[in-house]
């Protein structure tokens, strides 16, 4: 700590933004038990409770039920909706926005079409939103921006955009003055992944390993210190992996890419060509063809899976996806990659077939939570 002037000011923060994410996380506590949970003294807590209290942002909610003699405990909540974020989602052809609370409750959402071939629009537009966002939500700590492709988030530049045909976009237009509020860049896949930390998907201090599989297929790897996004912001490209050498040409320029053969957009090529007029949307028409087709993608899938398994050895293995729903899928899926990976390590991996789709929106706005609670001592 180099200043001694605004070393306990900053301690305090320090310590004032652990209750809060200790808060967040388990909903209700006693300044005793949040004493105890963060190595703090009662005295402290007591205090920051105090400002917290003062703020707005915690109220008490009356004596905990105890049989234990001494002075009772008395349980603090936070307030969800005093502490808000928001997060911005854009796509091909689309803008999704959504601000939600404290919990990550949503209060509101949005979905507008969007013209995006020319990236200089689309940030305009975006600040715009953002704009409108803080004035409508003067509580927000913060707006999350994500694009599908690589993004360097402390530069502000999305490098490649295969999605969006962009290349090389500076982002800095909307982190330099769009709003008072912060705003932060993502990938979409891996703000998405954020949200299995919520809940009992995945717990925190597990290796887990998102993989979204919609227009495209990304993947993001989760460590007890967030996100990891590799050398050149590229870790969990799943959507790249080689799984059928002699397969059709991807948009990245190789052949096989598990996105060319079992994203959205190429399931529905292969249902129409099966059969003209089928689609994902309308597969009821014709069972027969939509389970060979589900059948196969799951193999092709579990081949990921596996090398998924071997080189980064997850606790769990998330699959969000809309075939999520298809047992001839999830069956084809887990045999196939069963059948390709080594006994130990399948054996000790919980891959989880989620049943309702992560919003990537509202993992952006759960980044700015996240954000707005470190402070850094150094």
């Amino acid at each position: 700590m180099k200043d001694s002037g605004k070393g306990p000011a900053l301690l305090r923060h320090y310590n004032e933004k652990r209750v809060l994410a200790y808060l967040r996380q388990q909903k209700i506590s006693s300044r005793l038990d949040i004493s105890r949970a963060l190595a703090l003294s009662k005295n402290t807590i007591s205090l920051i409770v105090d400002d917290l209290l003062a703020l707005g942002y915690v109220e008490e909610q009356g004596v905990a039920q105890t049989s234990s003699i001494g002075r009772p405990k008395i349980h603090v909540a936070l307030k969800p909706s005093a502490i808000k974020a928001a997060g911005i989602m854009i796509e091909r052809h689309r803008l999704h926005w959504m601000v939600c609370d404290y919990f990550s409750d949503i209060i509101a959402s949005q979905t507008h079409s969007l013209d995006t071939s020319d990236p200089q629009q689309v940030l305009a537009t975006i600040a715009s939103y953002c704009q409108q966002l803080q004035q409508e939500y003067p509580e927000l700590v913060g707006i999350g921006v994500g694009f599908p492709g690589i993004v360097e988030q402390q530069a502000g530049i999305l490098h490649v955009s295969s999605h969006l045909g962009w290349g090389e976009v500076s982002l800095q237009p909307l982190l330099s003055g769009s709003t008072s509020a912060p705003v932060a860049v993502w990938n979409n896949v891996k703000a998405a992944a954020l949200i299995a930390r919520q809940g009992e998907i995945s717990s925190e201090d597990e290796i887990c390993f998102y993989l979204r599989i919609g227009e495209g297929i990304g993947g993001a790897l989760l460590t007890e210190h967030g996100v990891y996004s590799g050398g050149s912001w590229t870790a969990g490209e799943v959507g790249h992996l080689s799984v059928f050498p002699d397969g059709p040409l991807c948009s990245c320029g190789q052949h096989g890419c598990l996105e060319s053969l079992i994203s959205f957009s190429a399931i529905n090529r292969q249902l129409e060509q099966q059969q003209p007029g089928l689609s994902w949307d309308n597969r009821q028409s014709a069972p027969e063809i939509v389970n060979q087709v589900m059948a196969q993608a799951g193999e092709l899938l579990g081949k990921a899976l596996s090398q998924i398994i071997h080189l980064v050895n997850p606790k769990t293995l998330l699959i969000d996806c809309p075939y999520n729903e298809h047992p001839l899928f999830i069956e084809h899926t887990l045999a196939a990659a069963k059948k390709l990976t080594l006994t130990f390590p399948f054996s000790r991996t919980h891959i989880t077939f989620v049943s309702e789709r992560l919003n990537p929106a509202q993992g952006l706005a759960l980044a700015m939570i996240q954000r707005f609670e470190q402070v850094s001592l150094a």
